[in-house]
């Protein structure tokens, strides 16, 4: 995962609104499987990942590196954190819970107590330093920044996979009749 730097300041509200931004990534993800087949869900185009393996990513990630990564920051002076490479962990994942709604409900609990911990952190927890085995160093913040662009990439990639957007499916779900 690349994590750029830049020197922009931050107010409580700016962070605060990140945070946000992370925390809707459960409901995107329950609107745009929500109603896909298992047929639908296993579709594997060219080879790649299917929208099953996508979702079991964002559980997988969640707990195996992204809140580890600010656990380990926040418990460690710059700490030398790795990535778990998709090639790696795709082939020997954990599948006995690839249902559905347990890859959701899953998720939306490790994302909880992620962003229960971003919440709780101090200004100056803010500015704690990690660095990846290439030797970039990074913030709690910069990594936040990140990790939003993380989600937005993978859900764009289930969009493609299931040929509807976050949005046109909130869409099309408030024209239906009660």
């Amino acid at each position: 995962m690349a994590i750029v730097s830049s020197h922009a300041s931050y107010t409580w509200a700016m962070t605060s609104a990140l945070i946000d931004q992370l925390a809707t990534t459960p409901k995107s993800l329950a609107h745009l499987v929500a109603e896909a087949s298992d047929a639908r869900l296993d579709a594997s185009p060219d080879g790649s990942w299917s929208a099953r393996i996508v979702l079991a990513h964002f559980r997988d990630e969640e707990y195996l590196c992204m809140r580890v990564a600010v656990e380990r920051i926040l418990a460690e002076t710059n700490p030398n954190l790795h990535f778990v490479e998709g090639g790696e962990w795709a082939p020997t994942r954990n599948t006995s819970r690839d249902r559905k709604e347990l890859l959701l409900a899953d998720f939306a609990l490790q994302r909880q107590a992620s962003i229960s911990i971003l919440r709780g952190l101090r200004p100056e927890d803010w500015a704690r330093m990690g660095h990846t085995e290439s030797g970039d160093q990074f913030t709690i913040r910069r990594f936040l920044e990140a990790w939003i662009r993380h989600d937005a990439e993978h859900v764009s990639q289930l969009e493609g996979l299931l040929g509807e957007t976050v949005a046109a499916v909130i869409e099309r779900r408030s024209r239906r009749p009660e």
